[in-house]
């Protein structure tokens, strides 16, 4: 195109002119913007790291046989991640998510369980791999997994994070082993944590949540939503659903995990009791990324694989049953006591 002298620019061109200046002024202010937001957001971060104390003790011991009277061999569950899974913020055995389940699962299945906690304080998804492998060793029936927090907090690629899942779950289940995952929670919940940082950190947990539901169904899991369970409860009554650090889950915190955890694990070794033969209109069977989605937005949404007229697959992916758990509070889990349930420990400190 040849040079055209600024006087002798058309009407058209004119107008191309000042929208290209306009555009060119909005990007500057829009980075200008972005490099501010950004220290914002550095700074909340630092912030909140410098208000949410570190780990200083690891969590209680959990480990062992639980419901020891009961007849039968003693059914093994694994609980693998990080410290939500661990059971860190709480100071007796009987309160973390592992002593929980396996009480829960005793009760129910009338038989004895064996629990073996592999989780560890700060673990990201690319950590899973030497306690899959630890796991491994004890002969699984089903794995209880609960990863995704630190992903977060440490800005890991949601990619990297969810590859690592993905063979965790496909390494489980290639030994015989049932998986149930507990997705992402949602830290935009956490009190230190402030806005504008408090929604980024929503957005990317729902975010990790629905690619970790749609990979683990995908591997052969089941997943479970975690999402804002603590958020409403939370917001009423701070000191008793979180910890004394105001990130992790207190003891009744935890009970409500595992309540929402108890029921997709005893249908994923074929002991659960479904309520009823229908759905409610938000239930049901539709495909994978929109159960994903769905379960990432509501907490407690338990998503498995499902078939259509014998079919694993439509237009939109796999298909997926989702389902909603209900909350029942610390009393829809039956904690440890003196009677047949009382844990025999053992095993690791």
């Amino acid at each position: 195109m040849p040079f055209v002298p600024h006087g002798q620019l058309g009407p058209r061109w004119q107008r191309a002119r000042r929208a290209a200046l306009v555009a060119a002024i909005g990007t500057g202010a829009t980075a200008a913007a972005a490099v501010a937001t950004t220290g914002v957001l550095i700074g909340q971060a630092r912030q909140a790291r410098r208000t949410i104390p570190t780990a200083e003790a690891p969590p209680p011991r959990c480990d062992g046989v639980y419901g020891p009277k009961f007849p039968g061999p003693p059914l093994t569950v694994v609980v693998l991640g990080d410290s939500v899974a661990a059971g860190y913020g709480v100071h007796r055995r009987r309160e973390t998510p592992g002593a929980l389940l396996a009480t829960g699962l005793s009760r129910r299945l009338r038989r004895p369980v064996r629990l073996h906690r592999f989780a560890v304080v700060g673990t990201i998804s690319p950590g899973l791999r030497p306690q899959v492998e630890a796991a491994l060793e004890v002969e699984p029936d089903v794995a209880v997994i609960l990863v995704g927090g630190n992903d977060i907090t440490n800005r890991t690629p949601p990619g990297l994070a969810v590859r690592h899942l993905v063979d965790a779950v496909r390494a489980l289940r290639g030994a015989g082993c049932e998986v149930v995952v507990g997705t992402c929670p949602d830290l935009g919940t956490i009190q230190p944590i402030h806005p504008p940082l408090r929604w980024l950190a929503r957005r990317w947990s729902r975010q990790l949540a629905a690619a970790q539901t749609v990979a683990v169904v995908e591997a052969g899991g089941r997943t479970v939503s975690l999402g804002d369970m603590l958020g409403p409860r939370f917001a009423a009554d701070p000191l008793r659903m979180f910890a004394w650090d105001r990130f992790h889950p207190s003891a009744e915190g935890y009970a409500m995990a595992a309540a929402a955890l108890l029921p997709t694990v005893l249908s994923a070794l074929g002991g659960g009791q479904e309520r009823g033969s229908g759905l409610t209109a938000a239930e049901g069977v539709r495909s994978l990324p929109e159960a994903a989605q769905e379960a990432a937005r509501h907490a407690g949404t338990e998503v498995s694989a499902a078939q259509v007229r014998g079919r694993d697959r439509g237009p939109a992916g796999r298909w997926a049953q989702l389902r909603r758990r209900g909350f029942f509070g610390v009393g829809a889990v039956p904690q440890p006591g003196p009677a047949a349930d009382s844990p025999t420990l053992e095993g690791r400190p």
